[in-house]
Formats: C-alpha cells, structure tokens, sequence
C-alpha cells in the first residue's frame, strides 16, 4: 500500500486536564475508515483473534469513559433538584456533548491495535 496517506484527515489535538494530564486522545478521525484485514490478522496471525483483542480494549475504554464521565455528573447532582436547575445547568450540557464529539472506543482500540500500543498474552497451557 505504498500510496495511502498518512494522516488520513487526522487532527493532531489532544485534550489536557489542569494538569496537563492526557485525558483521552481526540487526534483520531471519528469517521468510519475502511481497514486492511490482512494488517489486522497480521499482528496476531489470526483475524479473529485481532477483533477480539479489540474488542476487549474497546471494552476497557468504555468502561474508564464511563466512569470519567459518571464522576464529572455527579457533581452536578444534589439531592433536591428542580425542574429549573435540570434545564439550566450548562456545564453540566457542556461535558456530555464534550464525551459524545469524542472517537468511539473501538475506533481508539482499533487505532491502539495497529499503531502496536496494545500488549497481550497467551495463557499458559497447565498439562
């Protein structure tokens, strides 16, 4: 494939806590891309494998967004709310559409896989 672009329209932004912590990596294109199997089956010589080992990093990055953004929520939550304060509260508005602009888990998972940032291991055969 010595003709396919590199950045495949890819944004080199990241987004950074108040720390300057990496949070999640948005510099991957949220569109569909079409994928060379035969790079994909070619990491773990089988491409079945190579969708599940995705499949369960896509897992683990859900759950952590999840969670993340569970945590944010929940400052925003007081025991007595009105109707006033539920259609009122814009940072509250902000973070949501914030984690739905964000690349979905498989897309990340897919990229960690063949950029090689995924690191797995067999289970040892106990005979």
């Amino acid at each position: 494939m010595k003709g396919r672009l590199k950045n495949n329209g890819i944004s080199k932004n990241a987004v950074v806590d108040k720390n300057g912590k990496k949070v999640l990596p948005t510099n991957i294109s949220a569109s569909l891309i079409t994928r060379d199997m035969y790079e994909i089956a070619g990491k773990t010589g089988n491409v079945y494998e190579s969708v599940y080992l995705i499949a369960q990093r896509a897992k683990q990055i859900a759950v952590k967004t999840k969670e993340e953004l569970t945590n944010k929520l929940n400052d925003f939550s007081s025991p007595i709310d009105n109707l006033e304060e539920v259609f009122e509260n814009r940072e509250q508005i902000e973070i949501s559409k914030f984690y739905e602009r964000l690349p979905k888990p498989t897309t990340l998972a897919t990229e960690e896989f063949l950029e090689d940032k995924l690191a797995w291991k067999y289970p040892e055969e106990n005979e």
